[in-house]
């Protein structure tokens, strides 16, 4: 189907000049390929027979581990890329993190993380794609936070702390990196009116333009501009929880009513519109149509391993461990192949 091609997709056309085609003094059209994802080629060929048929080539990847460690002196998410982690595996390490730790409050200078993920290759040993992050560690305020990716007996990936007790909750604490929170929730003297009212969500100061993630998965309810609000989003997670984010500078690309986004997602980027005195995020969370304090949500708690799933967690759990201390960091592999360089 050419609706299917995607701008930027390159389409290989091989002619047989021995051949005259269907445009007289032209030869002819012998195959046609292109490769619709990195796992797969198309080729359509001309056989004896003058018909064209289609065969799918497969094309294997091989998989490698990547190990990225470092000191957070600002952000979680700078202190990552500076390590060498590619930007997708950054933000699925703060959404994975999200659920138990807040980005603005918890993360201290001196804070370190850990990082196992995967990598595809292709056949001429070129990146091809990313894969998942098979294990974490964050050090916030003295304690360690591991992760481990497993997948349980149905096929289901989740992640698991040492205890085999999964990380994933209902929402994100926060739906933001590395902001600072300049607005509580509860009554104050309101920035513009000038009056005092009832905040109800809380404020995070960041740049025009840093990207808000969807607390969790669900559907949009609303997309547009909301008064006061300036671009406002809702998402609706299930039939009790709802989260809003306003003040916006837009929405990412897709995101509109009716539309499913994932837990991690990024959904918006932070603005300074409607009835706003600078660029922030107000977020808010509503529980049967209530707002509540954002902050003091408590949250349930994901699934716990049991029996031959725990003990079949606690064996992968420590090959990964092994898997990891076997893997030379980012930044030793960029410092060999500089000095291989020079050489």
């Amino acid at each position: 189907n050419p609706r299917r091609l995607r701008p930027g997709q390159q389409l290989v056309l091989m002619f047989d000049p021995l051949v005259e085609g269907t445009t007289p003094g032209k030869p002819a059209l012998t195959q046609l390929a292109f490769t619709p994802s990195v796992e797969q080629e198309i080729q359509v060929s001309l056989n004896a027979s003058g018909k064209f048929v289609s065969r799918i080539i497969d094309k294997p990847l091989e998989a490698r581990m990547h190990r990225a460690t470092g000191t957070i002196d600002d952000s979680l998410y700078l202190a990552a890329k500076r390590a060498g982690m590619p930007a997708t595996m950054i933000v699925e390490l703060i959404r994975l993190y999200s659920f138990d730790v807040d980005f603005q409050r918890d993360i201290q200078p001196g804070d370190r993380f850990e990082v196992l993920y995967e990598a595809q290759y292709d056949e001429q040993g070129r990146l091809a794609k990313y894969g998942d992050i098979h294990y974490a560690k964050l050090r916030v305020r003295k304690t360690n936070l591991p992760l481990y990716r497993f997948a349980m007996k149905g096929g289901d990936i989740d992640y698991f702390n040492d205890k085999g007790h999964s990380v994933r909750k209902a929402l994100m604490k926060t739906p933001i990196d590395g902001a600072r929170l300049t607005s509580r929730f509860g009554r104050r003297k309101h920035p513009i009116l000038g009056y005092r009212k009832m905040h109800r969500g809380i404020d995070f100061g960041a740049p025009k333009g840093t990207p808000v993630f969807a607390a969790g998965s669900g559907v949009v309810e609303t997309a547009g501009w909301n008064g006061g609000y300036g671009r406002y989003l809702r998402i609706r997670h299930n039939g009790q929880y709802k989260t809003a984010y306003a003040h916006l500078s837009g929405f990412r690309r897709g995101v509109k009513k009716g539309k499913r986004v994932k837990q991690g997602q990024i959904v918006a980027y932070v603005g300074s519109t409607g009835r706003s005195t600078g660029a922030h995020l107000h977020y808010e969370i509503l529980v049967n149509g209530k707002r509540i304090n954002p902050l003091g949500l408590k949250l349930p708690t994901g699934q716990r391993l049991k029996g031959r799933q725990l003990a079949r967690f606690q064996g992968v759990r420590s090959v990964t461990k092994k898997q990891f201390a076997e893997t030379p960091a980012l930044t030793r592999l960029a410092e060999r192949s500089s000095k291989l360089q020079r050489q």
